[in-house]
This record gives C-alpha cells, structure tokens and sequence, in this order.
C-alpha cells in the first residue's frame, strides 16, 4: 500500500509541476495555520495539496503510520478544477488515490 501511494503522490506532484502549478514559495505562517477544509480560507487549492497534503502524506508514510482509509479529495479536486481541461489529469490522480486508499485492506 505504501509503494502504490509513493507512486500515487508522485504522480500528482509531477503533473503539477507540468501544469505550473507547483510554487516555489511556501504559504504565510498565517495561511499554514488555517484550519478550514482544505485551508480553502487563505490558499488555492494546489498550495494546499503541495504544501499540507503531500508533506502529511509522505511523512504517514515514511513513519509507516497507518494511511486514511476513508480519504475524499477527488470531490475538492472536481469542484475547484472540473472546469479546467488541462487539469482533469490532475482530478484523475485524486480519484484513483481516493479509491486506492478506500480499498480493503
């Protein structure tokens, strides 16, 4: 489970990256501590995936904590990108991620 969502989360940082939407530049301390869904309040969306999720993400998996069994992010990824084309690659990554950590374990 942990290589299929390394390779999930890689996946999603590179099409990111292709898209240009990859920052250099981190969040305000404020922004980073904005504890709304997705910090939807103070940062786009890919700040929040770049910046929240992925460091979580990998850090759950470098520790072998367990990974979220009940995830749903590809609904946040639809909202905020759906009416983008060149980011439907990206909503696709967050659906097959959702599905693969909602499988049974």
């Amino acid at each position: 489970m942990y290589l299929k969502t390394t390779q999930k989360l890689e996946e999603l940082e590179a099409e990111l990256k292709r898209r240009s939407l990859w920052s250099p530049q981190a969040p305000s301390v404020e922004a980073m501590a904005d504890t709304s869904p997705f910090s939807c309040e103070s940062m786009a969306f890919e700040n929040w995936v770049q910046f929240i999720f992925l460091p979580k993400m990998r850090a759950l998996i470098a520790d072998r904590q367990v990974l979220p069994s009940n995830i749903a992010v590809a609904p946040m990824a639809h909202h905020v990108w759906n009416d983008i084309k060149e980011r439907h690659t990206l909503i696709n990554i967050f659906d097959e991620l959702d599905k693969l950590l909602s499988e049974a374990r």
